[in-house]
């Protein structure tokens, strides 16, 4: 005689946990988790909208968005942290094989997670970004950055029709597998924002894994909507600020002085001396001795402050180190990232710069 005992089968985890970092996205939430209600793997995806103390009320209508979901989650980290420390909350909740970062003020089109997931896993890689259109139509905004300039900074975001490699997917829709991220060290959270996205993919790439971008995987997004918010789901000025400046710039630096290992500590270097370049002519150009300082002076004066904080992240990036900068060196691109930045000025003029 033989006797079985029926056990409830636990759920299977999800594939993929879409996090969403929220801060002040009232304009741009809804659309966003309405493109993740119609995505073709719905029932293999959880949604996590994590929110940094917003004060326009999309704090509650994200959570009010994703309460009734079975798959949606909302965490209120309760304060600014930033978009690294932000995310890195998000998924402390997460169960997904995978994490998708994804900025507020995109929308997906419906087989986007699907073919992204497929093509990375067909390429044998870890980490992916979508195409990248821009938020109201289907004309190229970017497809990853390529490489980098001589300076350290990424560049080469150029079209391509099939799946290939790449330096830095986009921040905005990163795609990496969640064993990956918690070994990696998560994002840095005294970056706090910007460069966050380069800092992470140089990592993954010297601990020995691969990222690629995967153009039949289709993404909008408006970008620099709380910088720049004119405009509605077009770009139509260009608008910085102090405060965006001093992180852009410091964070650049802070990134090769963690993550070069000998030769390409140069480009430090060569960074600096071309910051030193761009603070006289924006002292020229804003007439503002307060931007400079906070945006140049202050931003490479504050990569000595977090001394340490860089030598600790040298020593632990050292036990996962499997590439050398002799290795890296093939992704040096000779299109300078700035020529980016001066299209943009002939299209759009001189950039408004806010005191702040």
């Amino acid at each position: 005689m033989s006797s079985s005992t029926n056990h409830p089968t636990a759920p299977r985890p999800p594939l993929i946990s879409v996090v969403i970092l929220n801060y002040n996205g009232a304009k741009w939430l809804e659309r966003c988790l309405a493109s993740l209600e119609k995505q073709t793997i719905l029932d293999q995806i959880e949604v996590i909208v994590a929110d940094n103390l917003s004060t326009d009320g999309s704090d509650r209508l994200a959570e009010k968005l994703v309460r009734d979901w079975p798959n949606g989650q909302f965490v209120q980290n309760g304060e600014n942290l930033g978009f690294c420390e932000g995310n890195n909350r998000g998924v402390k909740v997460a169960t997904g094989n995978y994490l998708f970062f994804l900025n507020n003020d995109t929308w997906l089109e419906p087989a986007c997670l699907e073919v992204l997931l497929q093509e990375t896993e067909k390429a044998g890689a870890d980490v992916a970004t979508p195409l990248v259109l821009n938020y109201d139509d289907a004309t190229f905004q970017s497809l990853g950055a390529g490489g980098f300039d001589v300076f350290g900074f990424a560049t080469a975001r150029l079209p391509h029709a099939q799946t290939r490699e790449v330096l830095m997917p986009e921040g905005c829709s990163y795609l990496i597998r969640r064993d990956l991220f918690e070994v990696l060290g998560e994002f840095d959270a005294e970056l706090f924002m910007f460069a966050d996205e380069l800092d992470l993919s140089w990592r993954v790439w010297i601990a020995g894994h691969k990222a690629v971008a995967v153009p039949a995987a289709r993404l909008h997004h408006r970008g620099a909507a709380n910088v720049n918010p004119k405009g509605e789901g077009a770009v139509v000025e260009l608008r910085t600020s102090d405060t965006k400046r001093f992180f852009a710039n410091r964070n650049n630096l802070l990134v090769l002085l963690k993550n070069a290992h000998n030769l390409l500590l140069l480009m430090a270097l060569f960074q600096v001396g071309l910051l030193a370049v761009e603070a006289i002519v924006g002292l020229l150009l804003v007439r503002r001795w307060r931007f400079v300082k906070r945006a140049y002076v202050d931003a490479v004066a504050d990569c000595w402050r977090l001394r340490r904080h860089i030598l600790a992240e040298r020593n632990r990036v050292r036990k996962f180190r499997r590439r050398s900068d002799w290795w890296m060196l093939r992704f040096l691109r000779w299109r300078p990232n700035r020529w980016d930045e001066l299209r943009r000025l002939r299209q759009f003029g001189l950039p408004k710069v806010t005191p702040n």
